[in-house]
């Protein structure tokens, strides 16, 4: 079984991935040896390509192949609204929605005092840079007490720098059943209502 060490190590690494576990990671690696020719080479290339040009971006935190991403790059998106999001991750499903259409900030995650993550480990003084020139910083980071923690903490630090925070709006997510709802979502969602 020596000879399949390679393989072995490609199966702990790819089980090392979000999402990936070891069962799932074998039927990947398997999958991929099974399309050499037409998948594993290409992958493996765009892999070894994007692991030498990747790099984040100088304004915002995204991740891109130069030190402006394109989002920033962009003229016609508003300078004027800052929406600050914990991950890449956040960004791109902000993205997908194609509803904003300001700038991004990435935190590169949460404060927590339980895992030693303090706002200097954050982007968080240079959101409060790149806050001066705005109108709007919103808060769309997720509702998790880290979250909610670090959203207090950004408002604070904002604080009488004349630019409006807001947040994102909390409750029933359209289409959903209040059957299916925990219980934190049904009362953020009685909270957040608004006229009819």
């Amino acid at each position: 079984m020596g000879e399949a060490r390679d393989i072995e190590d490609l199966i702990d690494l790819m089980a090392r991935l979000p999402g990936l576990g070891p069962r799932s990671a074998r039927r990947a690696v398997l999958a991929l040896l099974k399309k050499r020719g037409p998948l594993m080479a290409p992958l493996a290339q765009a892999m070894a390509h994007v692991a030498l040009t990747a790099r984040d971006c100088l304004t915002c935190g995204n991740v891109g192949t130069a030190d402006t991403c394109a989002i920033c790059a962009n003229p016609a998106r508003d300078t004027g609204e800052i929406c600050v999001v914990e991950d890449v991750a956040d960004l791109w499903a902000m993205e997908r929605g194609g509803a904003f259409k300001g700038r991004y900030h990435v935190l590169g995650g949460t404060l927590s005092a339980l895992d030693g993550v303090s706002p200097d480990d954050l982007r968080i003084p240079a959101l409060v840079r790149r806050a001066a020139g705005a109108r709007e910083v919103i808060l769309a980071l997720n509702a998790t007490v880290e979250g909610q923690t670090t959203a207090h903490y950004i408002a604070e630090a904002l604080e009488g720098s004349g630019v409006q925070v807001t947040t994102l709006a909390q409750g029933v997510p359209v289409g959903g059943e209040l059957d299916y709802l925990d219980d934190g979502t049904i009362g953020a969602a009685l909270r957040a209502r608004r006229q009819f």
